[in-house]
């Protein structure tokens, strides 16, 4: 629970990069990548992103099979019915409906409020484990940081950046509008983590001391104990939220796919056009969803561990996306007075340094199954020294070429990035595209070795 409180600034950061971004460029993340860095790595990005969202709206149509399932409801036609609503919802060509059904979804997911107060959680223990840092007794210690890059891909995915940015454009906010933003920002925030500590609790004290304690195997398991431990009717609201909160995901996550997409593409992309006038777009994003629910349909598959896997798969491939993000956001030709300051820059690159980290103790474990907790305490204190000899090596060669010169912050509220055609050439020092390449090549690696975890998993 307390990694939550951990990713509240790398929530707020990572989404405040991206917030400046659509508000001052005008632009989606995935075209500023590949004007700004070239074909090669906006490809890159573009197919890591497709491949992982692809895989994303699959779990979110998971959650609709197994919410169904606990209520009793046709799991064929209940996924068909919320691929139809999921795509009826975006295809009307009017921004503010979409916006509003958006809205409607998201205060369905207050279902959980009276699922936590029947559960009856000892709120004294709640607070302790959300601000005291403390892991399992008996895990191992591989497997539990197998779950903190689980929880941070769910909850800083990579997606949500390429969404993010679209969406501040299609909504037409402009750098005047960015307090409101920040000030919306800081409430989805609260929402989400409040969400986030709820179900934790209710579900830690629904199995403490059950022989299911410690043997998740998916959504629809946590309603089965809900029902069997504290009642129906909590198994039931939590079913209805569940399904809920997977059609607010699968919607979010394939536009995110479909905005970046159309960026680099350059069809018509937004949510102001209708069908007939934006075909490409409506039908990547209506594709996208009927896919993922039919394959959802096939008999057999092994749900629990696919969400999990993807959700760590997503924590592993963070990192990548951040160093885009954060190099977009120290671009003068981009956010002139906009870019980062230095608080940002190094709490950034903090993170981005930590989540390698976690994927090499990942690697690690999945190389030497017996690797010990004070082996994996090494790793981790090596990689710390080397971020930091990286971050110095960086700051000592890093500093090449010409510099674009340092805007007034007074002209803030006005300014707006230049056409993309009429910027000058993004001069990335040597010491950047070696860095860059390095961890790419070794992200690659990484995501090899969740994969062949996860089916070491699925075997035993």
């Amino acid at each position: 629970m307390w990694t939550l409180l951990l990713l509240v600034p790398v929530l707020y950061v990572n989404q405040e990069m991206v917030l400046r971004l659509g508000a001052v460029a005008g632009v989606g993340h995935a075209r500023l990548i590949l004007e700004r860095f070239g074909k090669f790595w906006g490809a890159f990005s573009v197919v890591d992103l497709f491949i992982l969202n692809g895989l994303t709206i699959v779990t979110e149509f998971i959650g609709v099979s197994l919410g169904l399932d606990y209520l009793g409801l046709p799991k064929l036609w209940g996924v068909l019915a919320a691929a139809a609503v999921t795509m009826a919802a975006a295809a009307t060509g009017d921004f503010r409906r979409f916006e509003r059904f958006s809205l409607f979804l998201c205060f369905g997911s207050l279902l959980l409020v009276p699922v936590f107060v029947l559960a009856h959680p000892p709120l004294g223990e709640v607070a302790r484990n959300f601000v005291l840092p403390q892991l399992p007794a008996a895990g191992k210690l591989s497997d539990v940081l197998l779950l903190v890059i689980a929880i941070v891909g769910t909850t800083v995915a990579p997606w949500q950046l390429f969404f993010q940015q679209s969406y501040v454009i299609d909504k037409r906010i402009t750098p005047r509008f960015m307090a409101y933003e920040k000030a919306d920002l800081w409430i989805g925030i609260t929402f989400v983590v409040i969400g986030a500590v709820a179900m934790m609790a209710f579900c830690a004290a629904t199995f403490a001391g059950q022989p299911e304690a410690g043997n998740f195997t998916d959504a629809g398991g946590v309603a089965q104990g809900l029902a069997k431990y504290v009642g129906k009717l909590p198994a039931a609201l939590f079913a209805i939220a569940l399904i809920d909160a997977s059609i607010i995901g699968a919607s979010a996550v394939s536009l995110a796919t479909t905005y970046a997409l159309g960026d680099v593409l350059q069809l018509k992309h937004s949510l102001h056009r209708k069908a007939t006038d934006a075909k490409g777009f409506y039908l990547v994003y209506c594709g996208l969803i009927a896919a993922a629910a039919i394959l959802v349909l096939i008999p057999g598959a092994p749900l629990g561990l696919i969400t999990e896997g993807v959700q760590t798969l997503a924590g592993v491939l963070l990192p990548s996306a951040t160093v885009f993000l954060l190099l977009l956001c120290n671009d003068r030709a981009v956010l002139g007075p906009w870019v980062n300051g230095r608080f940002t820059n190094l709490f950034t690159g903090s993170v981005i340094a930590v989540l390698v980290m976690l994927s090499v103790v990942l690697t690690a474990s999945v190389l030497y199954p017996d690797i010990t907790g004070q082996t994996i305490l090494w790793v981790l204190g090596g990689g710390t020294a080397v971020a930091l000899v990286a971050a110095g090596l960086t700051l000592a060669f890093g500093r090449g070429g010409p510099v674009a010169p340092v805007l007034d912050r007074a002209l803030r509220p006005t300014w707006r990035m230049p056409p993309l055609q009429e910027l000058g050439p993004n001069r990335i020092t040597g010491a950047t595209r070696v860095w860059m390449l390095v961890l790419r090549g070794y992200l690659l690696v990484a995501v090899g070795m969740v994969l062949f975890r996860l089916v070491q998993l699925a075997l035993a």
